[in-house]
């Protein structure tokens, strides 16, 4: 079953069913993190119905996005979600794993919301929910081949991914020469254990990675804090 709703009050609609994942905490907290810049061309990698996107270009309507997309019913979900919000967010229906048909440093900035968990790992549903949950058609490697080809030098890629895969993460990364620059922690408290990690990496970027201070989800008095306000369009900037 089919389903729309606005991302927040007066914020783009965003339209989505059983074959692609409602809005996420991750793709909010990622779409804040990435500080896309005025007039830049964004790829968005595993883009399903175009969550990212439409968050990108709330925050900078100047950029010209393409969600990179291989299933081909998520492509035209996207497609529809782009044509009633009329925003320049462009579906390319297109496997990551197949390089040579992937357009070829075209962009400054990528992003991702990727699969976190290796396959065999545990239970994972089959489809286009499975596919976005795990690396059952796409791996961590195939997504950092992907930037690395489609990303200007100096380009950056910036994703969301699970804490305990760091190291993975960061060996793909250097890997394909994006070199990790910028990673900040989610931590539902100041006292709990990452949850997530946010990673920015830049192509043929210069050694020196910034930590930066965890994003916490909640205050001490359980209250929403400042970056999760932020990420979620509750406070103006």
């Amino acid at each position: 079953m089919e389903r729309a709703e606005r991302l927040w009050p007066d914020g783009p609609r965003y339209r989505y069913d059983e074959q692609c994942f409602p809005p996420s905490a991750d793709s909010f907290l990622l779409g804040g993190f990435a500080n896309p810049r005025r007039g830049e061309k964004v790829c968005d990698l595993g883009a399903g119905a175009g969550l990212l996107g439409l968050l990108l270009l709330a925050r900078e309507p100047s950029l010209q996005v393409t969600g990179i997309e291989r299933d081909a019913h998520a492509c035209a979900v996207l497609a529809q979600n782009a044509a009633e919000n009329r925003l320049p967010l462009t579906a390319l229906c297109a496997d990551l794993r197949q390089r040579e048909t992937l357009p070829a440093g075209a962009f400054q900035l990528a992003v991702s919301n990727p699969p976190y968990f290796a396959p065999h790992t545990g239970a994972v549903a089959e489809g286009a929910r499975g596919d976005a949950r795990a690396e059952l058609t796409a791996t961590l490697e195939d997504i950092f081949a992907a930037a690395e080809r489609m990303l200007q030098w100096g380009g950056r890629f910036c994703l969301v991914y699970r804490p305990e895969r760091l190291a993975a993460l960061l060996t793909a990364a250097v890997t394909h020469g994006l070199e990790p620059k910028r990673l900040r922690m989610v931590q539902h408290t100041a006292s709990s254990a990452p949850s997530l990690v946010l990673l920015e990496c830049r192509r043929g970027g210069k050694p020196g990675l910034s930590v930066e201070p965890p994003l916490l989800l909640r205050l001490e008095d359980g209250g929403e804090s400042p970056d999760v306000r932020r990420a979620y369009f509750r406070d103006k900037e």
